[in-house]
């Protein structure tokens, strides 16, 4: 089955029946339309191509201005691939929410708020050292290795660096409710990014036992 392409509206809470609080993500989910069908004898492989968020001519490339007057749907913010038999879609329709129901395992694909460079106690929870006077080590990565042999620095090694703004996949989280009529639906649960970030939202491949 194919997905959707949502846009994360932020965080709240619902409470249940028994007046549990239940932290949920808001993702806007208006319809994206089918843009392309990817084959095994054209392509290699089967996929669907879908276009989600309007957007103006001035915001979008004339190649791509072109591709998306096959589907003669307007133009898009967003364009993904979504792996799946192609034989039930065709170019133009309109996928919407209602392919989930309240009770459905999803996958949410997003990218992760940018930290910036970031060091080995932020990015990795080191424990640092001494916070006393005169210690003079505080927030050091500590010893990465010899210098004789292997003369280098293994991969992997945990270091400061870039942290955040990578893709993240949240699996195996549950749909709390869909609201047809704000093109909304609820996910138990966080998803990745920040507010208004772009999200694909999948069927779970493993659902959790």
């Amino acid at each position: 089955m194919v997905g959707l392409i949502g846009r994360k509206l932020g965080m709240t809470q619902i409470f249940s029946e028994d007046g549990a609080a239940v932290p949920v993500t808001a993702i806007e989910v208006e319809s994206s339309v089918v843009i392309q069908k990817k084959t095994g004898e054209n392509d290699g492989y089967d996929a669907v191509q879908l276009a989600y968020g309007r957007a103006k001519p001035k915001h979008v490339t004339k190649p791509l201005q072109g591709h998306f007057k096959k589907a003669d749907k307007g133009l898009f913010r967003v364009l993904r691939e979504f792996r799946t038999d192609t034989g039930s879609y065709e170019v133009g329709q309109e996928i919407k929410a209602d392919i989930f129901s309240i009770g459905d395992y999803v996958d949410v694909v997003g990218t992760t708020k940018g930290k910036g460079f970031a060091g080995v106690i932020k990015r990795h929870g080191f424990s640092g050292g001494r916070a006393t006077h005169g210690s003079m080590f505080h927030r050091a990565p500590g010893s990465i290795g010899a210098s004789a042999y292997p003369s280098r620095v293994f991969k992997g090694k945990k270091l400061p660096g870039h942290m955040g703004n990578v893709r993240k996949t949240v699996q195996n989280l549950m749909i709390h409710s869909v609201r047809h009529e704000r093109n909304m639906i609820l996910v138990k649960g966080a998803v990745p990014g920040s507010k208004n970030g772009f999200v694909l939202i999948k069927q779970a491949i493993k659902i959790k036992s």
